[in-house]
């Protein structure tokens, strides 16, 4: 039972990048999904989220509208396709999964995560 994402790198600013959170051992059917950052010396930071119901997403205001959450339930895999990528932007990534799926945001009860993704965007 794992989550890993991949689809990290390093890229140049400007560039666009889509993560993936692939879901093995457990459907994301009756997950919600968030996407989480955290830099060095910083806190963890939410991103993104998604419920069940696909058109329920939400964004943090850091991100504007350059980043865009997705899923896939026949893939069991979960997406953050992130445009414009900034030096700013650069963090591992991570996706976690909270039960009740309808929940949305960044609160408490994402307690599946998966070991990251490494975004590093240089100037």
């Amino acid at each position: 039972v794992q989550l890993v994402e991949s689809g990290g790198g390093l890229v140049q600013s400007g560039a666009s990048l889509r993560l993936s959170c692939v879901a093995s051992g457990f459907t994301l059917d009756y997950y919600a999904i968030g996407w989480f950052r955290q830099a060095p010396g910083k806190g963890r930071e939410g991103v993104s989220c998604i419920t069940v119901q696909e058109g329920v997403t939400c964004y943090a205001d850091s991100v504007e509208d350059r980043f865009t959450i997705s899923r896939e339930h026949a893939k069991n895999t979960g997406y953050l396709k992130i445009n414009s990528l900034k030096p700013e932007d650069s963090a591992f990534h991570y996706c976690a999964t909270r039960y009740p799926g309808d929940l949305t945001g960044w609160g408490a009860g994402y307690a599946r995560w998966g070991q990251g993704t490494q975004v590093t965007v240089s100037s």
